[in-house]
């Protein structure tokens, strides 16, 4: 059940945030204003279509899913990295430790 929720939030979370770097204006010129070109912003946006998809398909292979939890992780890790440096608000740094717990909290109850 952990399990379940825990995966159901992160791939939630990882839908929500592609579809605002794709149809949501002040998301887009975040993304702009952190120094990151518009390429790499929808290039975001479909990693985490498949990201979310890969983590939360029961028939796909271990591997697989080892990959997509690294590479949420480091989006996460860079997330914050990049928000503390362009020194925004420190509640952008809180949603994203609170995903990387629902990430680790997935990763950790997974069936293995």
């Amino acid at each position: 059940m952990i399990y379940w929720l825990s995966t159901g939030g992160v791939s939630a979370l990882l839908l929500l945030s592609a579809a605002t770097y794709v149809f949501h204006q002040p998301t887009i010129d975040g993304v702009r204003a952190l120094g990151f070109p518009d390429f790499f912003r929808i290039e975001l946006a479909v990693l985490k279509l498949v990201a979310a998809a890969v983590i939360i398909l029961p028939m796909l292979p271990g591997p697989m899913k080892e990959w997509a939890y690294a590479g949420v992780a480091l989006f996460i890790l860079t997330a914050i990295v990049a928000h503390t440096a362009h020194g925004d608000p420190v509640a952008l740094t809180l949603v994203n430790l609170a995903a990387a717990g629902l990430l680790a909290t997935s990763y950790l109850t997974r069936p293995i």
